[in-house]
């Protein structure tokens, strides 16, 4: 393939346009935050990110380059079709599910990440503990869609991989680093509109190409391979199934995702985006179903791609940016590159700021550094983007199964984070004892379930396992979804069993080594947690909270000047007369 000058010159266009927008956003921005407020206006955007932008840049979040990209590869291979494409339904339902019941009361109580409820209920060990996979779900999600935009860029303009690569990801930690959720915000409503223009203006170039015949009909005939509306084998129910749940329930925990609800003015904002977002996943998904149908449909031997096809030369994860290259012209194909480009931006750079910011407050901050400053933590956050950013990029260009990397880890997320978000939030009365559990009890029953894309074997064969061509046992039954249950179950009965050991005497104070049952005021924990004020929620405006950790992890969760207040608070003073 000939090297393409406008090609290059397109590209290096739109990510300029890109970097001016988040260059933009930042200096608009520069002044929001009270002194001492900074690094919380970087993390939540001074939780004033209205309904438009908060929209756009939720929707942006969950619409990246895998999203485009599988869709289209998942209506387009054979064995799979559009009955296998469960993202666009999985995620839109994850949405709803997390604006109904997750979004409001993460918002109304004035958490600054997803990790402070784990931290201030479960102590600063266990949100540790919970840091790990949810900054492997956030690196791996990263660098596999760097991965996945250096082989697109490659299969149109040609050139060199790494150098794209490269580029995309300077691009996105840069405007990252110099704006926080700001420029992050802004440039993701300017990569929506670039996704959805991009892409549907490509469909109707595709579909009318001599070479593809009329997706109506091969969605229900066989003309080059199987019909692209797919199907389920009844052997293969419950691997739909658990897959299904997996992106429904695993994707809530994101930190990318309550970034954006914790950024909402106010937590009825912060549902409404979420709803919002749900609908503007299935909308963006239409353009991409419809290029995987297009590839189904196309006799390719008639195109310049010739033969063999796609998916016979193993290509058939590309399939979307194949069909913008040979069956829509030139100046189309690019446009639609700069889609793509979008995409996978629109998730790498949320993906990075929430890494950055879980690792700043709660580790840096919380667990080793409870009196930093907060220009401190301004510089930790702006160094860690630049270092997590560093490390997708690295593992984008070096790592063989990055893809096989990120499915184990949003595996862990669904595993082990979504259970203890259920107990944390709506469980009252677990603690880290039953967390600890939970979380090991989860890890291990995932690990031993194997994972066929790491060619790793399983340890535990449940019913209806098989060997694939290359040897590796598969598990048909739904074992993930299975550890979940198993993980949350686990939190519930050692929580109590360990409530009810010490309460009644059966186990000595002593050996309460956490703290978690004994410690004094041990029964209010997040329902004590009341907001003193409702205009500009920050977390020292959180009022006193169980002191069961150190004295100054505790305080780090409470104003001091909200003692003055409790006496004329009615909400508090109804409390405490209770």
């Amino acid at each position: 393939m000939a090297f393409h000058v406008e090609g290059l010159v397109a590209i290096i266009v739109f990510y300029l346009a890109i970097l001016a927008v988040g260059i933009w956003a930042a200096w608009k921005t520069k002044n929001t935050g009270s002194e001492g407020d900074r690094s919380e206006a970087i993390i939540v955007g001074g939780r004033d990110i209205g309904l438009l932008v908060g929209g756009f840049t939720m929707t942006a979040t969950w619409v990246g380059g895998g999203y485009i990209n599988g869709t289209a590869e998942a209506v387009y291979v054979p064995d799979y079709g559009l009955a296998w494409a469960q993202a666009p339904i999985g995620y839109s339902l994850s949405l709803i599910l997390g604006g109904l019941f997750f979004a409001k009361p993460m918002r109304s109580k004035g958490y600054v990440t997803m990790l402070d409820p784990f931290q201030q209920i479960y102590g600063k060990r266990m949100g540790g503990l919970l840091f790990i996979p949810a900054l492997m779900g956030e690196m791996f999600w990263a660098a596999a869609i760097f991965s996945a935009l250096g082989a697109t860029i490659s299969v149109i303009i040609d050139i060199n991989v790494n150098i794209s690569v490269i580029i995309s990801a300077l691009i996105a930690t840069m405007y990252t680093l110099v704006g926080g959720l700001y420029s992050v915000a802004y440039t993701d409503v300017v990569q929506l509109f670039c996704i959805f223009v991009g892409l549907w203006i490509s469909v109707p170039f595709a579909m009318s190409h001599p070479a593809v015949t009329d997706i109506g009909l091969t969605a229900v005939h066989q003309v080059y391979q199987a019909p692209w509306l797919g199907s389920i084998n009844p052997l293969d129910v419950y691997t739909w199934l658990d897959n299904f749940f997996l992106l429904t329930l695993g994707g809530i925990p994101w930190q990318a995702y309550f970034q954006r609800v914790l950024s909402s003015s106010s937590a009825t904002y912060a549902q409404v985006l979420s709803f919002l977002a749900a609908f503007g996943c299935l909308v963006m998904a239409i353009p991409a179903v419809l290029i995987g149908a297009i590839g189904a449909s196309t006799a390719w031997n008639q195109t310049e791609y010739g033969v063999p096809d796609p998916k016979s030369k193993k290509e058939a994860d590309m399939i979307l940016p194949i069909v913008l290259q040979y069956l829509c012209p030139v100046y189309i194909s690019l446009f639609g590159l700069g889609a793509v480009s979008a995409a996978v931006m629109s998730s790498a750079d949320s993906s990075i700021l929430s890494a950055s910011s879980m690792f700043a407050r709660n580790i840096y901050q919380l667990s080793f550094r409870q009196n930093a400053s907060d220009r401190e933590i301004v510089w930790v956050m702006r160094i860690t983007v630049l270092l997590f950013g560093a490390s997708a990029t690295a593992m984008a260009l070096l790592a063989s199964s990055v893809y096989g990397l990120w499915y184990l880890s949003s595996d862990l997320v669904y595993i082990i984070i979504f259970p203890q978000l259920l107990c944390v939030l709506f469980i009252k009365g677990t603690n880290t004892y039953g967390a600890i559990a939970g979380y090991l009890f989860g890890l291990v029953l995932r690990i031993t379930g194997g994972e066929p894309y790491l060619y790793l074997q399983p340890l535990i064969f449940y019913p209806g396992w098989y060997q694939d061509d290359n040897n590796i046992y598969v598990q048909r039954f739904p074992f993930k979804t299975l550890a979940m249950l198993t993980s949350f179950v686990t939190n519930v009965m050692v929580s109590y069993l360990a409530k009810y050991l010490f309460e009644s005497g059966t186990l000595p104070p002593k050996l309460d080594f956490l703290d978690a049952v004994v410690a004094r005021y041990s029964r209010e924990h997040m329902d004590k947690a009341t907001l003193v004020k409702s205009d500009n929620i920050v977390l020292n405006e959180l009022a006193p909270v169980n002191p069961r950790h150190s004295l100054t992890l505790s305080s780090t969760f409470t104003n001091k000047e909200a003692f003055n207040y409790v006496d004329s608070s009615p909400e508090l003073s109804n409390t405490e007369d209770n």
